[in-house]
């Protein structure tokens, strides 16, 4: 099994594993990759180190040794860190979990507990950004919040 370190092209990383070197082009190829913070198939394969399991005295003696890599072109504070990335995922599925769909009658049902016509409750759907400025121009307060494709869908 191969673990490897993906990236999308906005910079989110996460973790891919492959039966092998092969499985992962053939996905790549195919464009069946997407990242899960945002779905965009433009997958990138990031340096990393192989994890050799060399025993306890070895690696301490390795350790001793390591040099830090060189730095890279690229400004590592352009890219967010993996904890900021991690809570960004813990708030989304918290929202996913404690609120109801309502698809495409966000709107209506907004200003429906607004008016007091329904009960309140936590809601997510879709609206236009028309809709959402008319829903704060009478004061409903909405924010909008990206949902990742992965999370529309069960994840593995």
């Amino acid at each position: 099994m191969k673990v490897l370190d993906l990236q999308c092209p906005h910079g989110h990383a996460f973790e891919g594993w492959f039966s092998s070197e092969d499985d992962f082009q053939n996905q790549l190829a195919r464009q069946l990759l997407e990242c899960p913070m945002c779905g965009d198939t433009a997958i990138s394969k990031l340096p990393s180190a192989p994890r050799l399991n060399l025993g306890a005295s070895s690696a301490h003696q390795l350790a001793g040794s390591h040099q830090p890599p060189e730095p890279s072109a690229a400004p590592v504070a352009a890219l967010p860190p993996a904890a900021v990335q991690a809570a960004w995922m813990q708030v989304v599925r918290r929202v996913m979990a404690d609120t109801e769909d309502v698809g495409e009658r966000f709107a209506e049902e907004a200003r429906r507990m607004h008016y007091g016509e329904v009960s309140e409750r936590g809601i997510r759907g879709q609206a236009t950004l028309e809709q959402t400025e008319e829903l704060l121009d009478e004061g409903i307060a909405v924010m909008p919040l990206p949902i990742p494709p992965g999370f529309k869908n069960t994840l593995q």
